[in-house]
């Protein structure tokens, strides 16, 4: 089996509302495919689409083989899955916690002892098995929600915003234990606004308003997506600018990032005309993944206008 989640036009509507419209997408087994999109974008219906708790609406799909509408009970058997809100018993202890979710995926009870010990040296938490998980740091309970999502060895593991409210050490150490996962041979499917993360990520989703508006490795992307020379520059009242420079016939885009702007120009040889517009200095740069997503947004607002 080649690929470990295949869709076809999946779908799914709640009234008059498209949460999720007409996605269609291959991930490979033992890929890190990363979910970008702002929030209400339709990655966490998607996902739980995916992982058999919310039926689809139309279209079709298979997760490790089972089909999403016929068999939601035998892929929930084979997955894990862990939410922002980490799924944790604030008043068990840490192993506790992995004991219970050993005994919710029936975990062999012969095995539970040395499984429950892997997890707890996977997510550095020696030491603290008897501490309760409401006294835990947000990394940690994070690195302990982990472990009870992969203490059944799942084939497929869904984290939906895994790294939200926790420190940027913290969010390294849980992308460097994905990486061992996947590298391992575990396929996993993230959700994640940080362009750090979606780095670092095999291939990358973009959705936005249900729809899938690219989906590629990061260097595919940068390389396909936007076609010229990236400058980034500062310039007082950015924001007000922003029009008057998009009307420049060698600017081909614009974006406001803190108080710099990156403007996409036709090529390196309008740098020296830029500058000679703005009375700056631009610097060229090679474009973020943020840089992307925008750009994919603007032209995808402009299709639906």
């Amino acid at each position: 089996m080649e690929y470990a989640v295949t869709t076809h036009e999946l779908t799914r509507v709640f009234g008059s509302f498209t949460a999720v419209d007409k996605i269609t997408i291959n991930i490979k087994q033992g890929e890190i495919c990363g979910f970008l999109g702002p929030n209400g974008s339709g990655k966490s219906t998607t996902m739980k689409m995916l992982c058999g708790i919310l039926e689809p609406t139309s279209g079709s799909g298979s997760v490790l083989g089972y089909d999403l509408a016929r068999e939601s009970e035998k892929i929930k058997q084979k997955i894990g899955y862990m939410s922002q809100k980490f799924s944790l018993y604030d008043d068990l202890t840490v192993y506790e916690n992995l004991a219970f979710y050993a005994g919710m995926y029936s975990v062999p009870y012969h095995d539970r002892k040395n499984r429950i010990a892997g997890m707890v040296e996977m997510a550095r938490l020696g030491g603290r098995e008897n501490e309760l998980a409401a006294n835990l740091s947000g990394g940690w309970k994070q690195r302990l929600a982990l472990g009870c999502a992969i203490i059944s060895r799942p084939s497929l593991l869904f984290l939906d915003e895994p790294t939200s409210g926790i420190s940027p050490t913290s969010r390294r150490l849980f992308f460097k234990i994905i990486q061992k996962l996947a590298n391992e041979g575990t396929t996993v499917m993230v959700t994640t606004h940080f362009m750090d993360e979606a780095e670092r990520c095999h291939n990358i989703a973009f959705i936005t308003e249900g729809r899938l508006i690219a989906n590629d490795t990061p260097d595919s992307l940068k390389s396909k997506v936007l076609e010229g020379c990236m400058v980034e520059v500062e310039l007082p009242d950015a924001m007000d600018r922003m029009k008057d420079l998009e009307g420049l016939s060698f600017v081909k885009d614009c974006s406001i990032h803190g108080p710099l702007l990156h403007v996409l120009l036709g090529s390196d040889k309008d740098v020296e005309a830029f500058d000679r517009y703005t009375g700056a200095t631009a610097q060229i740069i090679t474009p973020s993944l943020e840089d992307i997503f925008i750009s994919l947004a603007k032209s995808q607002r402009k299709q639906v206008s």
